[in-house]
């Protein structure tokens, strides 16, 4: 009698409907990245095997296919390194999750989450100086209902150096304005809470703005003209109109790549160039590592020049290395 087969479909429902949104606590984000992974997978294995995803076997999609397809999304669909490893991360959260309730199909599992990141070129991280900062900020219109709008969410945008998610997703609860202590409670990756201190400027133009949005505690800071949260697209619009109209009076902007999260290292760059600790500047992010935050000593020439000044240049001329022994000089050679 020949083993029952197991099917991805009742796999795969329970690892969104059950493990990502209940155990894991998922953002809408993430859950949107891995349910647009599996469709493409889903889609691809149809078109290559002619198997529809409700009659799928999990052993249809072994680590074989997985690699088909990370090959086929980098080479047809035009996919960069990064989107391949992220498709590569969804993939690892669904076999870790199959593996432990069908320890069947462990050793499938643990071929496919051995599977590698591919490496890809760093750029340094693109930010924006503290001028061009400022003309941004100050581009609104603010006779407008959305000019006052659009100016309070972006000084709280550079302010804060949050992600835009957290910047829309903002609420009126989080919101803490005493004189002296104002502050926003943001809620990041992973369910993470932290709090930012705000400039007496962004708090006294946050005040002003709470006056003309509803006060229940739960009412969105920065709501659409349909008194809707604002999506990621909408804040874009938002950043790009304010870049066209502060290019007028800061030409440098029209050749730079502006986005809310250039905003954000822009945030970054200037507390690190204003003498913040970097632990500081990982908290204020919300970065689970410091490691993630080092990319702005990388990036950040002024900060270099600043340590090369202080390094006295060694006098005389430093001698060549010259191997003596056989072994080293033959791997010298290679």
């Amino acid at each position: 009698m020949s083993a029952p087969v197991t099917l991805v479909g009742p796999h795969l429902q329970r690892f969104f409907a059950e493990h990502l949104t209940v155990h894991k606590h998922a953002s809408p984000r993430t859950v949107a990245s891995y349910r647009d992974t599996f469709r493409l997978l889903l889609q691809f294995v149809q078109d290559t095997t002619g198997i529809a995803p409700t009659a799928l076997p999990i052993a249809k999609i072994d680590a074989d296919a997985i690699l088909a397809f990370l090959n086929y999304v980098e080479r047809d669909r035009r996919c960069s390194v990064r989107s391949r490893n992220a498709r590569l991360a969804a993939f690892r959260g669904f076999f870790r999750f199959l593996s432990l309730h069908d320890p069947s199909c462990l050793g499938m599992a643990t071929r496919i989450m051995a599977i590698p990141n591919k490496r890809f070129e760093k750029k340094l991280v693109g930010f924006l100086r503290r001028a061009e900062v400022k003309a941004l900020i100050a581009a609104p219109d603010g006779s407008t209902w959305s000019g006052r709008r659009d100016h309070a969410l972006l000084l709280a945008l550079y302010n804060t150096g949050a992600r835009i998610s957290e910047i829309i997703g903002l609420r009126r609860r989080q919101l803490h304005l005493d004189a002296g202590h104002a502050n926003i409670q943001l809620l990041g990756k992973g369910r993470k809470e932290r709090v930012i201190p705000l400039w007496d400027e962004t708090a006294r133009v946050l005040r002003g703005w709470l006056r003309e949005i509803d006060d229940a505690p739960d009412a969105i800071i920065f709501p659409s003209a349909r008194n809707q949260p604002l999506s990621r697209d909408g804040a874009d619009y938002i950043l790009r109109r304010a870049v066209v109209k502060a290019t007028a009076s800061c030409s440098s902007l029209a050749n730079k790549s502006v986005s809310p999260h250039v905003i954000r290292h822009s945030t970054a760059m200037h507390l690190l160039q204003s003498g913040g600790d970097l632990a500081v500047i990982a908290l204020w992010l919300g970065h689970e590592s410091i490691q993630t935050t080092n990319i702005y000593i990388t990036a950040d020439l002024a900060t270099k020049e600043k340590a090369l000044e202080r390094l006295d240049p060694v006098p005389g001329r430093f001698s060549r290395y010259r191997p003596t022994d056989r072994l080293m000089a033959f791997l010298a050679t290679l």
